[in-house]
Formats: C-alpha cells, sequence, structure tokens
C-alpha cells in the first residue's frame, strides 16, 4: 500500500481548501461511504450555471480527503458538465484502469495507484459524488 500514499498525494490531504460549511449554500450534499465510513458534506454556491463557492466537511482517510482536495482547489468556476465528465472519468479510472481526468481536475491521477484497492473507491469518490448532488439540487432550485 506504500506505493498509494505517495509525497503528492499526502500533500493534497493534507491541505484542503474550503473547509467549513457555507452560510447560505444553494444546494448541500453528504455522502458516507458503506464500505470504510468516510463521511463528506459539500455546500455549493451556483451563479450563471457555474460554482462560485464551496465549503467542505471532510471526515475520511488520505485518499478521500486528497480527492476532495483536488475537487475544492478546482471546482471554482465549473459547470455541471465538467462536474459529472470528472466524476465518470474518475469512476472509469479507478474501476477499468482508464486514463485520468484531464483538464482543471488532472491532479486526480496522483489516485491511480489505489485504483486496485477497490475497498477505497467509495472514499475516493465520496467528494464528486457530493459535488454533483448538490450541483443539481441548486440548478433544480433555480
Amino acid at each position: 500500500m506504500s506505493e498509494i500514499y505517495s509525497h503528492d498525494l499526502l500533500e493534497l490531504a493534507a491541505d484542503i481548501p474550503h473547509i467549513g460549511r457555507l452560510s447560505a449554500p444553494d444546494a448541500s450534499a453528504h455522502k458516507v461511504s458503506r464500505i470504510c465510513g468516510s463521511e463528506l458534506t459539500l455546500d455549493l454556491r451556483v451563479e450563471a450555471g457555474r460554482i462560485s463557492d464551496l465549503g467542505l466537511e471532510v471526515k475520511a482517510c488520505a485518499l478521500g480527503q486528497a480527492s476532495a482536495s483536488v475537487l475544492a482547489r478546482s471546482a471554482i468556476g465549473a459547470d455541471l458538465e465538467e462536474i459529472r465528465a470528472t466524476r465518470e472519468a474518475l469512476k472509469a479510472m479507478l474501476k477499468d484502469g482508464g486514463a485520468a481526468p484531464n483538464g482543471r481536475f488532472s491532479a486526480l491521477k496522483t489516485l491511480q495507484p489505489a485504483a486496485s484497492y477497490r475497498q477505497r473507491h467509495g472514499s475516493i469518490m465520496l467528494a464528486f459524488d457530493a459535488a454533483t448532488e448538490a450541483f443539481e439540487a441548486a440548478l433544480a432550485r433555480n
């Protein structure tokens, strides 16, 4: 397992921006990994169809924290299609050994070595699952 926990991954996990709940989000989502118990709550604000702010509470392993960090570092300005596409690319990378997501979320490549540890996939997916759910809810309200 030591090959999973690279220096880059641990740096991401140790420095997650946008920690803390938003006072007036447009939508929120709470996700829990059934296998390991990792949890993530995400608040979003959306303006003109793009993420304008976010807040996170993360209680996850280093892999889940790293994924949340990548999302938090790069999500502002993203639209729903970009979040969905990244989520699907991340899922394919973990499940099928597909290519890492590209573009603003390309730092997810640090999680490629975790593909062979299926019990950790749920934790890795939490941030992007929550972002997709919250974004869809925010757009449905407007």
